[in-house]
């Protein structure tokens, strides 16, 4: 489990009642290290600015995570973590490695619409 005070996902089904519930969501998929940790902080500090958001993470070595692993934006990439923008269930945007809050902001804003 990952510490953070995101709310997990843990299962392929709690990806697709996710995106179901929710017409934006970003998910972070990567483990409790260096370059994962970051963009939890960041994640966390954006719930409050962005409301119309859903933030969740998710342990990357989990079987649950093949569904972010597998998906064809994300097959390529090498660094953790996984950073998936999902938009009415659909991938827009998707990172790997670390952000800074700029570029996280950056794709929040184009992809879901700017903060509150």
């Amino acid at each position: 489990m990952l510490h953070t005070d995101l709310k997990h996902l843990e299962t392929e089904q709690d990806i697709r009642n996710t995106l179901d519930k929710n017409e934006n969501v970003m998910i972070c998929c990567g483990r409790m290290g260096p370059m994962c940790i970051p963009i939890y902080g960041i994640m966390m500090e954006m719930e409050k600015e962005y409301p119309h958001v859903a933030f969740r993470d998710m342990e990357f070595d989990i079987p649950g995570a093949n569904f972010i692993r597998s998906l064809p934006e994300c097959i390529n990439f090498m660094g953790l973590p996984f950073t998936v923008y999902f938009k009415n269930g659909k991938v827009v945007s998707a990172t790997t490695s670390i952000q800074t809050r700029a570029q996280v902001v950056e794709i929040l804003d184009r992809v879901f619409g700017n903060a509150l």
